[in-house]
């Protein structure tokens, strides 16, 4: 949400490149169309530790469609419920990506949103990779990271969450532990709805160039995997110190977003951390990988470290929460210890 993400138009032979920045791929492929629809009901995980369920909404107030993915823990909800992570996609995902977050979180008694942002989703690679449309990719890619595609994302994720405190489940949720999560363009949108403040798109109704009020206080923790910087806004502490309540950042020493005229390497992701306000912040860079290595993507980052990350990521997340949601700091002493040489940098309460 910010000037930089007004881009001038791309040559047609950067397209590529910046699919694959954005989706956090290494080579994306193009989408055989939308969605599938909707699975009916609830369907069971293979080794019943949990459930999923996906949910067609639409918020008739924007007319904007918000597909999700709810994960569900088997068994009674605890007293006072359970509590919830929303997860935010990258450009070009979708409520079924992250699934090895959602599903290891519901398998541990947290539920799971995956909110899907129509505009900035998967649907972007409709149309084909072919060099004739390539173009048309980009402009696709350009309309999408408009600042107001971010601010309806954290719209989204408001609603989103409105609806699921209000369905039927509601009373088995713990509206006192909510935490909001992300990769990448999803990162961002945590971030806003943490308390970052930007100076308003221009078509924000009434907004004066104020920065709108995109923060959600019922959120009491963030999970911020892969995180770029708000580009064009200059000193990030401005941005980020208002953020009040605790904050995960997750990344690794080749999380590199790289295309022509664009760079942002790991050294963004610990100046954004140093940046940030908030108690209890903490840092995980984890050595190699890269950005798309906390995608459910297997073949990025190598293949022996991809899993070796996905499982640390998963692990450290449901400790980190644990520790800001549940006050338990074990699990996230115990995570240090046993993933130490795995970290080429780590910072913690």
């Amino acid at each position: 949400m910010n000037r930089t993400w007004r881009w001038t138009a791309l040559a047609a032979s950067a397209a590529t490149a910046l699919a694959a920045l954005l989706i956090g791929c290494a080579t994306p492929t193009p989408a055989s169309g939308p969605d599938l629809p909707a699975q009916p009901g609830e369907q069971l995980a293979d080794d019943g530790s949990h459930r999923w369920q996906d949910f067609d909404w639409t918020d008739d107030a924007r007319h904007r469609a918000v597909p999700v993915r709810v994960y569900w823990p088997q068994g009674t909800a605890p007293a006072g419920g359970w509590p919830v992570v929303v997860f935010s996609h990258g450009m070009g995902g979708s409520r079924r990506g992250y699934s090895y977050l959602g599903s290891y979180w519901a398998a541990n008694g947290v539920v799971a949103m995956h909110v899907q942002h129509i505009g900035s989703d998967r649907r972007l690679w409709s149309g084909g990779f072919g060099w004739s449309n390539s173009l048309n990719l980009v402009l696709r890619l350009q309309h999408a990271a408009q600042p107001e595609e971010a601010v309806e994302r954290t719209q989204d994720v408001r609603f989103a969450l409105d609806r699921l405190l209000a369905g039927p489940l509601g009373p088995m949720l713990d509206p006192a532990r909510l935490a909001i999560a992300g990769h990448s363009y999803g990162a961002n949108t945590s971030l806003l709805l943490a308390g970052a403040k930007v100076p308003a798109p221009s078509s924000w109704p009434g907004s004066g160039g104020v920065a709108p009020v995109l923060a959600d206080p019922r959120f009491k923790a963030a999970i911020l995997i892969s995180a770029p910087p708000f580009y064009g806004e200059g000193d990030p502490g401005p941005i980020l110190s208002s953020i009040a309540i605790p904050t995960l950042h997750i990344s690794a020493t080749d999380d590199e977003i790289t295309i022509p005229g664009y760079y942002s390497g790991p050294a963004d992701r610990v100046a954004l951390f140093d940046a940030i306000g908030g108690p209890r912040k903490a840092l995980a860079m984890f050595s190699g990988g890269s950005h798309s290595i906390f995608t459910d993507r297997m073949n990025t980052g190598g293949l022996e470290l991809n899993p070796k990350v996905k499982a640390a990521t998963r692990e450290l997340s449901l400790a980190y929460l644990r520790l800001v949601l549940d006050g338990e700091d074990a699990p996230l002493r115990d995570w240090q210890r046993r993933h130490a040489a795995m970290l080429a940098q780590w910072q913690a309460p």
